[in-house]
């Protein structure tokens, strides 16, 4: 769970409650939830969840005051705190928080004064579960390579193509999806809108199931109409609304990170002090006492990368690729790499399918891939270096 100590200087004085409010609340109403046995289990939970999550009204971190959001409106530090507590208790409560906020930002950043009153609210609350449907089978990283189309008719859209590794696809209530309104301008010509589930046209295909359970599929559109008043923000400006979307929020993934090898990390050191080995505990060994020192120092560096990009958002900085690439790329990394010595500790039963480490090993994996993959973070940083950008303190505005 998190320690604001050590994250402090990041954070304003309303952080520390919110932090050991989450805090309980995970221990008492997540932590005590059954693990979910399968695909179909997972997706059950996933809407019981939500509604845990809605009654707190969490959800609202993300979003504008106005519409249902917290008092300070969108809240980076919030949601990082949130998700890093949540992703020690549980991976998928951290998958349902992760994508209210997902789904809902593009709302939050462009979407018209209706469009925000008849969503958000609901989003805020757990009464709207959303998606966000950007992948497909041959556009991952390369957004420009999407081929799902929307081809204006009058006053409507005509949406054809799929997507697959959705996030609640099956599930999802509302779904936010970029398509090619111009196949002459390559990323300039996406355009993004609202789905909701059930509109004729729009179909789930089949889960893709992964090995920690968790609300993954593919959806088609196949003359899927939708209303201009669906388009979020104007036509051409989807690449945009994603990209902005994703640097606000990678940073959030690398505090999901962080929570998965802070529980990593407790485990491995009650392990090491309670086993016997030759006469004395585990953590009597140097070698025992230098992987744990290792994993200590990646995490707090991780933290400390997370919340310095967060922080920065909340200050009002326009764009923060940089900043938020290196707390993803190198939070998601040192994750797998402590959670993998958690399960060297472990043992034999750091291996076992009902081991606290063996799930977190297999939900962490993830976490280097979606929002953007490693390698993909290490060109981000690499460019802007290039460009002359230093990853020092900044002024908001």
């Amino acid at each position: 769970m998190p320690d604001t100590a050590t994250v402090r200087s990041f954070l304003d004085p309303r952080h520390v409650p919110l932090a050991e409010e989450v805090k309980a609340f995970a221990r008492s109403e997540i932590a005590t939830l059954p693990a979910p046995a399968g695909d179909a289990a997972a997706r059950v939970q996933a809407r019981d969840i939500l509604g845990i999550l809605g009654r707190r009204g969490w959800g609202g971190h993300a979003i504008e005051a106005a519409w249902g959001g917290g008092d300070y409106g969108p809240d980076l530090r919030a949601c990082c705190l949130i998700r890093e507590t949540l992703a020690a208790a549980s991976p998928l409560a951290d998958s349902v928080f992760a994508l209210q906020c997902l789904g809902s930002m593009p709302l939050t950043l462009e979407g018209s004064p209706d469009q925000k009153r008849r969503f958000l609210r609901d989003i805020a609350k757990g009464r709207c579960m959303t998606a966000f449907a950007m992948t497909e089978p041959q556009a991952g990283s390369d957004v420009g390579a999407m081929t799902t189309q929307a081809r204006r008719e009058g006053n409507d859209y005509i949406l054809d193509g799929r997507k697959w590794l959705i996030t609640n696809a099956g599930v999802a209530d509302l779904y936010t999806v970029f398509a090619v309104t111009d196949q002459t301008a390559g990323h300039r010509g996406l355009s993004c809108f609202l789905v909701e589930a059930g509109q004729p046209g729009f179909h789930f295909v089949a889960p893709q199931v992964l090995s920690e359970p968790h609300p993954l599929g593919e959806i088609a559109f196949e003359g899927c109409r939708v209303s201009v008043s669906q388009r979020i923000g104007e036509e051409g400006q989807g690449f945009k609304i994603g990209m902005r979307t994703l640097d606000r929020l990678r940073s959030t993934v690398a505090a999901a990170a962080c929570g998965m090898a802070e529980r990593a990390l407790a485990e491995a050191l009650d392990h090491a002090k309670t086993r016997q080995q030759f006469g004395k505990p585990l953590a009597d060994f140097q070698l025992t006492q230098q992987k744990l020192a290792r994993m200590a120092t990646d995490l707090a560096a991780a933290r400390l990368l997370t919340y310095r990009a967060a922080s920065l958002v909340d200050a009002g900085v326009e764009r923060v690729t940089l900043e938020a690439a290196m707390a993803k790329s190198f939070a998601t990394e040192a994750a797998q790499r402590i959670v993998d010595d958690a399960v060297q500790i472990l043992g034999g039963r750091g291996v076992l399918m009902d081991s606290t480490v063996d799930r977190l090993y297999r939900a962490v994996r993830a976490l280097r891939i979606y929002e953007g993959a490693t390698e993909v973070q290490y060109l981000v940083i690499a460019r802007r270096l290039l460009e002359g950008q230093s990853a020092g303190p900044r002024k908001g505005g």
